[in-house]
């Protein structure tokens, strides 16, 4: 039988050497429930973290007692916080007060219930993903949202793959392989992420064709650059930019005449992909899917997790020969969605069917169209607390401001907004380290809140904060620490 273990584990030798070994400490009582919970490897890496920790510290003069101090209950301590931040999971919850709706870094749109219920029935049991349940043969797994495609936006079929990138990549790779496709010089987009469009292109093995310059395109324009070679005609929306001034650009059924009437496809890349018109909402207008069919592109690609409010995905509608040929291309297999995408697809994409309550069921709608009383209620319950947490810290204060819609959608409309605007006490030449120090406390709270700065002041934008209750629960912490 083992002896006790002496109340220091420090050996008696000098420096460094001192230190216990990892197996040493891992004969300790209270080692074997960290095991269970954590497993073995984890607890041993912590343990050997920690000492490597306090070699440091020794020799960096600090003398063995005072790094390793007699007793068991600071190591268990130190170890526990030490786990339970590594096991921690990377992807959290956090309030998107930044003023963007639909942002990128945040995760663009928020799904309905109706779509996160069907994605845990998804996940959690076997479906039908490829089998036809009538003939009990191997189906298609796009049959599960084509229809519903092909309802909301007129196009003859449809397809999806995991983002809209992908969707521009393929459609390209399948429909003009080593042939020319004309695009305007204003519209070869760069969007966040450093995707740039030129680049897509010569990954999908095509040849771009620049026409017009940057702010004026005309469709003569593209009619002396259609050639032997000429695969495609592409239009694309500019997404995260907007052009004024002295501009000009070809409208989508001019370019579908002239695409047709040389034997061409015209093929439209929308990027946001709005459904229905957001103008019935009072939202600034962008183009819809219908509105592209029904001007003569022959192809429309666009995003699911931004106007649409459904998960990340790229959907291609258009005409069935094209989607064919899409369908055939063995990158599809590589780019294709899950059952769980499909699943949420599928439910967002049923919401479209009843318009008149679609501003009540899709968090993206309802978070657009949230009314200015409802902000004001909502800052004012705020402000209390608020000023609560930061007294003697930061002044709060209730402010107009403006949201936008984001993730490329309508670049310069913006909607009017309220914020909770965060000032620190510290003025000067600190002034600024107290606010980044500001930031960085709302960003440590157990669910980080995310603002943006902007004239020397942290500024939460409320039109995006949905749980109130969370959100103020935790702002005493904010004095804690």
């Amino acid at each position: 039988m083992n002896e006790p273990l002496p109340s220091s584990l420090l050996a008696p030798r000098p420096g460094a050497a001192a230190l216990p070994s990892v197996d040493r400490v891992l004969t300790l009582g209270f080692v074997p429930a960290l095991i269970a919970r954590f497993g073995r490897r984890a607890v041993s890496a912590a343990v050997r973290s920690i000492l490597d920790d306090k070699r440091r510290q020794i020799v960096a003069g600090v003398t063995p007692e005072a790094a390793w101090p007699p007793g068991e209950g600071w190591l268990e301590s130190e170890l526990r916080e030490r786990l339970a931040a590594a096991a921690a999971p990377r992807l959290r919850r956090v309030f998107n007060l930044t003023g963007t709706v639909l942002h990128t870094n945040l995760g663009r749109a928020l799904l309905p219930e109706s779509a996160i219920e069907a994605a845990v029935m998804a996940m959690r049991s076997a479906v039908n993903l490829e089998y036809d349940l009538e003939s009990g043969t191997r189906g298609e797994r796009d049959e599960l949202v084509e229809d519903w495609l092909r309802e909301a936006t007129g196009a003859e079929a449809a397809t999806v793959v995991n983002n809209n990138a992908a969707a521009v990549l393929l459609a390209l790779n399948s429909l003009a392989h080593k042939r020319e496709v004309i695009v305007s010089r204003g519209e070869l987009i760069e969007i966040g992420g450093a995707f740039r469009l030129p680049d897509v292109m010569a990954r999908a093995s095509v040849k771009l064709v620049e026409v017009g310059t940057t702010n004026r395109t005309h469709l003569d324009d593209y009619e002396h650059a259609i050639g032997p070679k000429t695969a495609l005609l592409t239009k694309v929306h500019t997404s995260n930019f907007a052009m004024q001034g002295f501009t000009a650009a070809v409208a989508e059924s001019d370019l579908a005449t002239l695409a047709h009437g040389r034997g061409l496809p015209l093929m439209v890349d929308l990027g946001s992909g709005a459904l229905l018109d957001l103008g019935r909402w009072e939202l600034p207008s962008q183009p819809t899917l219908a509105e592209s069919i029904r001007a003569g592109a022959d192809l429309v690609t666009f995003s699911g997790d931004k106007l649409l409010g459904g998960p990340q995905a790229g959907i291609l509608v258009g005409r069935a020969k094209l989607i064919d040929r899409i369908r055939e291309n063995p990158l599809r297999r590589a780019l294709r969605v899950d059952k769980v995408t499909l699943a949420a697809l599928e439910a967002v994409l049923r919401l479209y069917r009843a318009p008149e309550s679609l501003a009540r069921h899709l968090p993206t709608l309802r978070l657009l169209t949230r009314s200015r009383a409802e902000l004001t209620g909502l800052g004012e319950r705020l402000l209390v607390p608020m000023q609560n947490a930061l007294a003697g810290r930061a002044e709060a204060g209730l402010r107009d401001c403006e949201s936008q819609i984001g993730s490329g959608s309508l670049p310069v409309d913006r909607l009017p907004s309220l914020a909770l605007v965060l000032v620190p006490m510290t003025k000067g030449r600190g002034s600024g380290t107290a606010l980044k120090a500001l930031e960085a406390s709302l960003r440590k709270l157990p669910l980080p809140v995310i603002g943006r700065v902007q004239e020397g002041a942290l500024w939460l934008d409320l039109r995006c904060l949905d749980d109130e209750a969370a959100f103020v629960q935790q702002l005493p912490w904010l004095r804690e620490n």
